[in-house]
């Protein structure tokens, strides 16, 4: 075949690291991330009024680079909404960022640490303006990563979660609890840190496999066990199973003296059912201070206790001698002690069991009574359930859902009370006198309504859960807004497996009781993004995969095809640079076929009646319109893996190797060529049409998750119908008979 003219620009290979920038300031001057401006074609039905596709960012945390797992919800969220603007919808892709509460806060506690500072040494407004100044530095570069990645979003409605409409919101949405009787505050124990000096949710804690010493112990007639006989010292109260045989002749409330770990005491019989007969001798002693389910039997039996260990996770003065001690130092001699006054029984070195950690610092929770601010969740899982049961809410693999309801079905109370200063302030009065809270978001209240004492402001701030949760229809603008009128419910809320419970659940509950609506018609959950070799990443280990340098390594079509490509729903990704590699060769492919097809096309009339075309024409548009609605379908089933799949072994395999090569006879024959020659023979004049149709339906159908390549060629075009391929209609079945 005698050379042909292309654009200059196919000369050189497609370079990812010239064209991506430019190409995405193209797109967000073109004012089509906003919805309000419609792509430039009528609907099917051609109607310009159009059904809106909603879907609400999880908001990134303010604190740092983007990781995998964020470059993989960005992938599958662009996805869907640059599909769902394609069909001509009015596609809201609404961006935001955390501020991320606790989250936020250890990582500058651990900026602290670094410059010798603690927060325990600054004054609460110093270290709250620090964080700021600090948060919004990150967020300002976490913004410019996700444009990096390609993300469609409308930055027009960007939301921070400490933005005046969120706290507004939130503070509703805390009076309306309480007018409902759904709040509360009341001392509970509470899963504690000793290291951030905050309580945590159930959620916000790990349970790790650890093997420890369990001590038998003498405690008068009675042999118990524990693994913590630093918190003996409170224990005043004997607790057995009132069906149990072995202890009928005790009763409930009968009383006796032992010889304990600092000298006598005198302790309380109690019969509770919650006692395990089977495990050890069936006696137990109970620590309220310390534990859930001592707390429980000593709220039962209305009986006072004392705290042990402090917030510091030292002991107190109760522990007499082991005043002051940290409870790993105290405990061994403890045991001594006990040993030496006879009381030590026996020791097993091969105890093995769960220990709750915090899920940031990995140190050993501490739980602690405390006063907390607390919401009655039954009522608001009951409608959850409902919804999801009824199929409101679609969670999209089967085994998520019946997680999900299990978890809803053995809800606890939810404390949303944290001890840090990053957060938004919980709007309410304190009195020390009586212990009572009472919300004031007006600050109004001077005395306290149950005693009269003086009131103080609640120095804690809301668990970031409480207002994330209300993400959906905060961002939207409830309850007025025209955009909570237009987009809510939202479409999808795509977001990670790991937050099903911290995240997911709170919005659907949060969402029903606060606008009576689901917030979300379908929960559409990734997995972990792991290292080549299925491991966690983690930065002690060396193996985490910056997404940022992977993108301008191979191009981010070539880390978004990486992504998705053989990733199901729910399910982990291993994430290896090499498979991201050759990404990048089908994103060259790809540039190499719009080379050859506008080569050939060059000067051409490519828009032939469909009775002009071969046989062998009509069967290759016969084929791509087949490709085109399976490729729909899986899109519109939330299929992405599989419609990735599909195309790049079209592109690749059929386009490339086989329609291709079969077509440079068809082109190369007399009159063939579209340079020069003795007029255009039908044949070749067909199969130009025909490859010119090909790539722009490819295009248009690889737009969604190769964004950057194909609006690259598109702007090659010499004959397109809008200027943008961001905007082109979604392919649409061909009359080809």
């Amino acid at each position: 075949m005698e050379p042909r003219n292309a654009p200059e620009i196919f000369l050189k290979p497609y370079d990812p690291s010239t064209s991506e920038g430019p190409i995405y300031q193209m797109w967000e001057e073109s004012g089509f991330f906003n919805p309000d401006n419609l792509p430039p074609f009528d609907d099917a039905e051609g109607n310009r009024e159009r059904e809106p596709f909603t879907i609400t960012m999880p908001p990134p945390n303010a604190n740092g680079s983007l990781h995998a797992g964020h470059a993989l919800f960005v992938t599958l969220e662009d996805i869907m909404i640059r599909f769902e603007r394609m069909r001509g919808k009015k596609a809201l892709w609404l961006p935001g960022a955390d501020h991320a509460g606790f989250e936020t806060q250890v990582v500058y506690e651990k900026k602290l640490e670094k410059e010798g500072r603690s927060r325990f040494e600054m004054k609460p407004e110093e270290l709250y303006k620090e964080i700021l100044a600090f948060t919004m530095e990150n967020k300002s570069f976490m913004e410019g990563q996700l444009r990096q990645l390609g993300a469609s979003c409308d930055w027009s409605r960007e939301l921070f979660t400490l933005d005046e409409r969120v706290i507004k919101t939130v503070y509703a949405t805390f009076q309306k609890l309480s007018d409902d009787g759904l709040l509360y505050r009341g001392s509970r124990i509470v899963n504690w840190c000793p290291k951030h000096q905050t309580s945590l949710s159930n959620l916000e804690t790990e349970r790790i496999e650890r093997t420890d010493k369990f001590y038998y112990l003498q405690y008068g007639p009675f042999v118990i066990a524990t693994a913590r006989p630093e918190t003996k010292f409170g224990d005043k109260y004997v607790v057995m199973h009132p069906s149990d045989e072995r202890y009928a002749k005790y009763k409930d409330g009968d009383q006796f003296e032992l010889e304990w770990i600092n000298g006598k005491i005198t302790a309380t019989v109690v019969k509770d059912e919650a006692i395990d007969m089977e495990f050890g001798s069936g006696v137990m002693t109970i620590t309220p201070s310390h534990d859930p389910i001592d707390f429980e039997i000593a709220q039962r039996h209305k009986l006072p206790f004392e705290q042990v260990i402090d917030w510091r996770g030292k002991l107190l003065p109760i522990a007499g001698e082991f005043a002051g001690m940290n409870i790993k130092e105290a405990r061994e001699k403890i045991v001594a002690k006990l040993e030496e006054k006879g009381l030590l029984v026996k020791v097993d070195d091969k105890y093995q069991h769960e220990v709750p950690v915090c899920y940031k610092c990995g140190r050993e929770i501490e739980p602690q009574v405390k006063a907390q601010w607390f919401i009655k969740m039954q009522p608001l899982a009951e409608k959850a359930l409902k919804a999801v049961h009824d199929g409101r809410v679609d969670i999209l693999t089967e085994s998520h859902r019946k997680i999900m309801q299990h978890w809803l079905s053995n809800i606890q109370d939810w404390n949303i009370s944290r001890q840090i200063i990053w957060g938004i302030p919980i709007p309410a009065k304190l009195c020390d006198a009586c212990g009572d809270g009472f919300v004031d978001i007006d600050k109004n209240l001077a005395q306290c309504p149950s005693c009269g004492g003086p009131l103080v402001q609640d120095p804690d701030t809301f668990d970031t859960w409480f207002s994330s949760g209300q993400w959906p229809f905060i961002t939207l603008d409830y309850p007025t807004g025209e955009d909570f009128k237009t987009f809510y419910p939202t479409s999808v809320m795509e977001t990670g497996a790991d937050i099903l419970f911290f995240w997911v659940a709170r919005m659907i509950m949060l969402g029903l009781y606060v606008t009576g609506e689901v917030p979300f018609r379908h929960v559409y959950l990734h997995g972990l993004v792991r290292d080549a070799k299925g491991q966690k990443m983690s930065k002690s280990k060396g193996n985490v995969i910056s997404p940022l340098d992977v993108s301008k390594e191979y191009g981010t079509d070539a880390l978004r095809m990486g992504l998705i490509v053989g990733n199901t729903p729910g399910t982990d990704l291993n994430l290896d640079p090499r498979k991201i590699g050759a990404y990048k060769k089908f994103a060259n492919k790809l540039w190499n076929i719009a080379r050859f097809v506008l080569e050939n096309c060059q000067g051409s009339t490519l828009t032939l009646e469909a009775e002009s075309l071969t046989e062998a024409d009509k069967q290759l548009l016969l084929e791509l319109n087949n490709l085109a609605a399976e490729v729909t379908d899986d899109l519109e089933h939330f299929r992405f893996h599989l419609a990735a799949e599909k195309l790049y072994h079209y592109v690749w395999h059929r386009f490339a190797d086989e329609i291709i090569e079969e077509s440079k006879p068809i082109l190369s024959a007399k009159g063939g060529s579209a340079s020069g020659g003795k007029g255009d023979d039908a044949a070749a004049d067909s199969r130009r049409h025909s490859l010119f149709i090909i790539l722009t339906t490819t295009l248009k159908l690889l737009h969604p998750f190769m964004p950057f390549v194909t609006e690259a060629i598109w702007q090659q075009l010499p004959h397109k119908e809008v200027d943008l391929l961001m905007v082109a209609q979604w392919p649409q079945p061909r009359n080809v008979k």
